[in-house]
């Protein structure tokens, strides 16, 4: 099948795991046979890895659709006098800039993007809908995430293509808006839900969601992340030295302040006083001042000796990162519909360490390489890694059965084959713009 995949680029600014699952299950489809065109939206795409799948021109050039949402009589200025806004400077300004990864803002524009063809960016949806329909012509269109939505109506209208939607962590976004905003969000998803397939990555994720897009009786289809076993996989000797890691954005709201209160208990424990701590995952402009203070709180309690911060996060450095490691944490105060990190360090035989909450349950049920705990707080983060560390048998057999799990169930061939079915149910089905196709197993 041709298979068009609309993905929102970050320009390679932090670890988002939305884009690199969307660039594993580009490479998995492909491999599959399947003939894959990356479409990037707001900002280009930064390869997960290298492969030969082509790419669109950037749409919603980030730099020039804000611009023209707060000064809307640009866009009758002639296209061309416009377009130099989307060129590579200015969308890695974009990436860079504080405050463009969060909803804080950007209410009215999430607003006018889901309203598609009736909001402010009407003309670049036509944009997109033109040069697919000229260029790809393909069977299914994949969008990303539910942010994305305001583009499927018209995809659908004028595309003989049946319309894809990945859900995962959409609620982050939208949940930290007023409520008035939030509202008005969650109700224009779940009328643009209604015209598409949507596919959670958790069935954690799909109960959560499932109401709030009209779906009280859930989807038809689940299909959980994979990752490259290839590149993730266990080293050739373990640390010496006890090693806990985290791997996300070096954000306040993802955890982190959590993980460094419980990294300076473990040092005061006689037990773990040779713990080391390894932070990596990028970072934008808005987190300069929490990593500065986080640096300064680590120097005031005399470890930052013990701690490195790691600027790489491209796949062989993630896979490097991973391998040096004892565990893994990453302490969200809500969770996450899934959270790739997890997959990517059972891989490489790394136990994790995560709080009950999100979907981080569920993955521990589905791999048995993780370790729950709760409250989330620091003293029992803390608490929960001493606990393995001073067990040296069953800190090895949660890595190794994590690592199994993953190598059985978990690869990005199996998430591309699970996703390679649903487009061929509904290719099958009766109905393009509905999910009444058949249940698919959910492993």
């Amino acid at each position: 099948m041709k298979v068009a995949y609309i993905i929102p680029g970050t320009g390679g600014a932090f670890y988002c795991e939305n884009c690199v699952r969307d660039l594993s299950l580009v490479r998995g489809l492909a491999e599959l046979g399947h003939e894959v065109c990356v479409v990037p939206m707001y900002l280009p795409v930064m390869p997960d890895e290298p492969h030969t799948v082509p790419e669109s021109p950037v749409f919603y050039g980030a730099v020039r659709l804000y611009f023209e949402h707060c000064w809307p009589g640009l866009r009758w200025l002639p296209f061309a006098l416009r377009s130099w806004l989307d060129s590579a400077p200015f969308l890695r300004l974009a990436a860079r800039r504080a405050g463009s990864t969060r909803a804080e803002g950007l209410e009215d524009l999430t607003l006018s993007m889901l309203r598609g063809e009736e909001g402010g960016q009407a003309f670049e949806l036509e944009r997109v809908v033109r040069w697919l329909k000229r260029e790809v012509q393909p069977d299914v269109v994949h969008i990303s995430n539910g942010l994305l939505l305001g583009l499927a109506r018209r995809l659908s209208e004028e595309l003989d293509a049946r319309i894809v939607c990945s859900l995962q962590d959409e609620d982050a976004w939208v949940d930290a808006m007023p409520d008035e905003f939030a509202e008005q969000v969650w109700s224009l998803m779940s009328e643009r839900a209604a015209e598409v397939t949507c596919v959670p990555v958790s069935q954690h994720y799909a109960a959560r969601v499932g109401p709030r897009l009209g779906r009280a009786d859930g989807f038809e289809h689940v299909v959980p992340l994979g990752v490259d076993t290839t590149r993730f996989h266990p080293p050739a000797a373990r640390p010496v030295r006890p090693v806990i890691g985290y791997l996300s954005r070096l954000h306040e709201g993802l955890g982190l302040g959590v993980l460094v209160n419980a990294f300076i208990l473990l040092k005061q424990s006689s037990e773990c006083q040779d713990a080391r701590l390894r932070l990596a995952g990028g970072s934008t402009g808005e987190d300069a001042a929490f990593i500065k203070a986080i640096r300064q709180q680590l120097w005031r309690a005399g470890v930052m000796q013990d701690v490195d911060i790691v600027e790489a996060f491209d796949p062989a450095s993630r896979a490097e990162f991973l391998q040096s490691l004892t565990l893994l944490s990453v302490p969200m105060p809500h969770g996450e519909a899934f959270g790739l990190f997890q997959l990517e360090a059972m891989a490489c035989g790394v136990p994790v360490v995560q709080p009950a909450v999100g979907g981080f349950p569920e993955v521990a049920e589905l791999t048995g390489g993780s370790r729950i705990y709760e409250p989330n707080d620091a003293a029992m983060l803390a608490a929960t890694w001493k606990a393995l560390l001073v067990d040296p048998a069953q800190l090895e057999a949660l890595g190794q059965q994590g690592l199994t799990s993953v190598r059985n169930g978990f690869t990005i061939k199996r998430m591309a084959e699970r996703m390679s079915d649903v487009y061929t149910h509904l290719h099958s089905g009766p109905d393009r713009h509905t999910d009444r196709t058949p249940v698919l197993p959910h492993l």
